[in-house]
């Protein structure tokens, strides 16, 4: 009988969820990364060969540097075929999620956005990384895999 149960333990599941959205009157993209804080924590880990101890009192000093980084080298945008640079703004904890607020200045129309993807990728190969952009009124969502990181809409 454990032998049988034992076959149908609960599977982990490995996803982040980000939302993009244009504010035109504030002239900037707002970006909001969900990311559960025990795989962030192993992604960095593994990346920086160091413990993070993320959300603890033992967090590293340079943890905030580390998570920057990361997402910086994970996360691209690319708005009319030039790479943005995505400014981080802060983040906060809800439960056992991390969540991270950044942001483009834009001043241009958008005519093409491209998002590149690879958040914990590197770690879980089961990684599943769901984007939801709402720009000019057009919404779309896409589904970001360790063999599928990047998408482009024309506008």
């Amino acid at each position: 009988m454990v032998v049988m149960l034992s076959s149908f333990a609960w599977h982990k599941f490995y996803v982040s969820v980000t939302q993009i959205d244009y504010v035109p009157n504030k002239k900037r993209i707002e970006i909001t990364h969900r990311i559960f804080i025990d795989d962030l924590e192993k992604a960095l880990e593994k990346k920086y060969k160091k413990k993070v101890y993320l959300t603890s009192k033992k967090e590293l000093p340079e943890a905030e540097a580390l998570i920057k980084d990361y997402l910086k080298e994970n996360v691209k945008i690319s708005i009319n075929k030039k790479v943005q640079n995505l400014e981080f703004l802060a983040r906060e904890v809800e439960g056992d999620v991390l969540i991270f607020y950044t942001k483009i200045a834009i001043s241009k129309k958008i005519n093409t956005f491209e998002i590149f993807n690879s958040l914990l990728t590197d770690v879980y190969s089961e990684q599943q990384n769901i984007v939801h952009v709402n720009i000019n009124s057009n919404k779309n969502s896409f589904l970001f895999t360790n063999s599928d990181v990047q998408q482009k809409i024309v506008y």
